[in-house]
């Protein structure tokens, strides 16, 4: 098996996984500490090492709330342990390769992580790289800052940096790239049969990556989980970059309530002060997010990516069936009307007289608005050549608290990693996540999620969504099921609106 690697910084040696044939190096680093001089700065090169290094446990996670300490869902799912170990110095990556030889050329899916941008890590269990890497790629998953250490903007930063104001997150993210690029093919890896995935604002930051086009050879392909986060009934979303100038107010405000005079200053701060002043800080001003610093991101990625100006890749993408649901808040059937001729303005008329609208207290017109964005983008982007395949993903999930299908819970299948969780799942769930998995790594290795399962058999044929073949893959209880959407013109009117913004 291949345990030791050599990468342009020095040797790595691996450890087996629970599958002895799958090597597992853990927290190689891809950069330098994003420490003292470098907080608030772009990615700066790894420094070399002698000897070799071991890579056994994943590096500390990137500085954050404590995880483990809440009763919320996820607390009870995977951030489980508030003893693991965090700090600023968090830039590695991790690989998993069934590799045995480093000339084997087997593809490759990068994965980030998700948690608005605030919270997560690679070390997350449900990401364990083990179960996808036995199906013939190789998996990395790379850490990158987040909250205010990822995305602060400051005039001092901008005009010191111009080539870097902010976004540190996200070029850490594509630092990770980079360094694929450049190593994995020490691994068993192509450097040329790249996937990107993530989900959440993992989704998202795949999003942003593929909008940037400085990233055009960095990878073929996407999967964004539940990372095309839009309602049709409100302008912009979470993937909408803040202005530059704002991010920069935002800033400035920020570095004198932690009763600084200059960012310099603010550097000296240890980073547990600076965690806990941007906590008391969000209560009024927000927390901080992607920027459009005109140099990495560069617009909305959404649009970007229907108009063609993004890297081009085939993408996969979808959402679960309970999560982020939109629809018009209104106490009175009069409001309701109001706020539908504020929203579809000359299509307001034609909304009304759909079934799907009709007025109901509290919340009307619900729609899934994941489902509706990413459905408007494939079937746009088809007409330009483009691929791009959808699910839903809606068995029954187990548990005292029948959560339904939370955002997140899919990722227990697309990791096949079942085992670790807490939850009863049996034999349909394992079989589930066996052919979500296999969908998942056949696209990794093509493009296309078709293909055969680990048994041999053809998996259900699943076709790019679009008005020809309007294919919604359903991930339910009883296995994978294609099928195709019944256009209403109710979805017809919510993507025009999505589309117009």
């Amino acid at each position: 098996m291949l345990r030791i690697a050599k990468t342009e910084n020095g040797l790595v040696r691996g450890i087996e996984a629970a599958d002895p044939r799958i090597t597992a190096f853990k927290g190689i680093p891809f950069a330098a500490p994003p420490v003292g001089k470098n907080r608030w700065r772009a990615p700066q090169p790894a420094e070399n090492w002698e000897g070799v290094r071991e890579c056994y446990r994943f590096a500390p996670i990137s500085v954050q709330d404590t995880p483990g300490l809440g009763t919320d869902i996820y607390c009870r799912e995977w951030h489980v342990d508030p003893d693991i170990a965090m700090g600023e110095d968090c830039l590695y990556l991790n690989v998993w390769t069934p590799a045995k030889t480093a000339d084997e050329k087997l593809p490759v899916y990068v994965w980030f992580f998700g948690g608005g941008l605030q919270w997560g890590y690679p070390a997350e269990m449900e990401f364990d790289g083990e179960r996808l890497a036995r199906r013939g790629i190789v998996v990395v998953s790379v850490n990158y800052r987040l909250n205010v250490f990822g995305f602060m903007a400051h005039p001092e930063l901008t005009k010191a940096q111009p080539d870097a104001p902010t976004n540190f997150g996200s070029l850490d993210q594509q630092a990770g790239l980079r360094w694929v690029k450049r190593n994995i093919a020490a691994f068993g890896g192509d450097p040329d049969e790249v996937t990107i995935g993530g989900q959440s604002a993992g989704g998202g930051s795949v999003m942003s990556q593929l909008a940037c086009k400085e990233n055009k050879g960095l990878f073929k392909r996407a999967i964004i989980m539940s990372g095309m986060i839009k309602s049709p009934y409100m302008p912009g979303g979470i993937g909408t970059p803040n202005t530059l100038e704002n991010a920069e107010k935002t800033g400035e405000e920020f570095v004198k309530f932690m009763g600084c005079k200059s960012v310099d200053e603010a550097r000296e701060i240890d980073a547990k002060t600076v965690l806990s002043k941007y906590n008391e800080f969000t209560h009024s001003h927000g927390r901080f997010f992607t920027v459009q610093d005109n140099v990495f991101s560069t617009g909305e990625p959404y649009k970007q990516i229907l108009s063609g100006d993004c890297v081009d890749a085939a993408i996969m993408a979808g959402n679960t069936g309970d999560e982020f649901p939109s629809f018009i808040m209104a106490q009175s059937e009069e409001e309701y009307k109001e706020k539908v001729k504020e929203i579809f303005k000359d299509k307001a008329e034609e909304f009304l007289s759909q079934p799907e609208a009709a007025y109901r207290p509290g919340a009307s017109a619900k729609t899934a608005g994941i489902e509706q964005t990413c459905k408007a983008l494939f079937n746009e982007i088809s007409k330009q050549g483009r691929r791009g395949y959808y699910y839903r993903f809606e068995p029954d999930i187990p548990g005292w608290d029948n959560p339904g299908t939370f955002h997140s819970v899919d990722l227990w299948f697309f990791f096949e990693t079942l085992a670790k969780c807490w939850r009863p799942f049996v034999g349909r769930h394992y079989d589930l996540a066996r052919q979500m998995a296999d969908y998942l790594c056949n696209f990794v290795k093509t493009g296309d999620p078709n293909g055969t399962d680990l048994c041999g058999y053809e998996l259900p044929t699943w076709k790019p969504f679009c008005d020809e073949t309007p294919v919604e893959m359903r991930f339910t209880s009883d296995g994978a099921k294609p099928e195709n959407e019944k256009k209403t013109e109710f979805n017809e009117i919510l993507r025009e609106k999505i589309l117009k913004g």
